[in-house]
């Protein structure tokens, strides 16, 4: 994420820029924050929990729902848009942002090189103030490393790591999820484009 250079602006202000803009914004605590576009692995780790969850949890009350959905955090002033959300029961909306979820069950960040940090620390620390929230997954893409956040109390929280070979346990969801899996989609390895020889005439 890069953050754009404006003023402090109000959350109507925000609101209003992000829908009429092709890019996706974030808002901390008036400030508003372009989102960068993800990389080609990024997308196909996305896309493949996205997968295994709505595998895993058919016939489940829950909704697996995708990085376009805005998530509001009033306790930090925050509103953002994870990479994966999940929702048990029913969806309920900020009172002055209707396209915006204030009860997550689940949320998921795959991390890359520019959001690692804030992913880890700042949107971690804000997520965790969702009162409905009792997982927060991270995912590393450069390797096959998965931290899980899980709520044991108002204010106290666990981490776990799994590595290759191993399962995640998303106990609230009460599913499981090889690893492995995550990092397979069955589209191989992606190859570089190759440039064609320039013309010698």
């Amino acid at each position: 994420m890069v953050a754009t250079a404006t003023p402090r602006a109000s959350y109507a202000e925000y609101l209003a820029l992000d829908a009429a803009s092709e890019l996706r914004h974030e808002f901390v605590a008036g400030t508003i924050v372009a989102m960068a576009g993800g990389s080609i692995e990024h997308g196909r780790i996305i896309g493949q929990v996205q997968y295994l969850l709505r595998v895993a949890l058919a016939g489940k009350p829950c909704a697996v729902l995708a990085s376009d959905v805005r998530v509001r955090i009033r306790a930090a002033d925050r509103a953002t848009y994870p990479d994966v959300l999940v929702v048990c029961g029913a969806i309920q909306n900020d009172a002055d942002d209707a396209h915006a979820i204030v009860n997550p069950t689940v949320i998921i960040e795959v991390l890359s090189d520019s959001t690692a940090a804030v992913d880890r620390e700042d949107k971690s620390f804000d997520y965790r103030r969702l009162p409905s929230l009792s997982e927060y997954v991270l995912i590393a893409q450069r390797e096959r490393s998965i931290e899980v956040f899980r709520r044991n109390g108002p204010r106290r929280w666990t981490v776990d790591e799994l590595l290759a070979g191993e399962r995640l346990a998303l106990t609230s969801l009460g599913v499981e999820l090889a690893v492995d899996e995550i990092y397979r989609d069955g589209l191989g390895p992606i190859i570089p484009s190759i440039t064609p020889p320039a013309s010698s005439l």
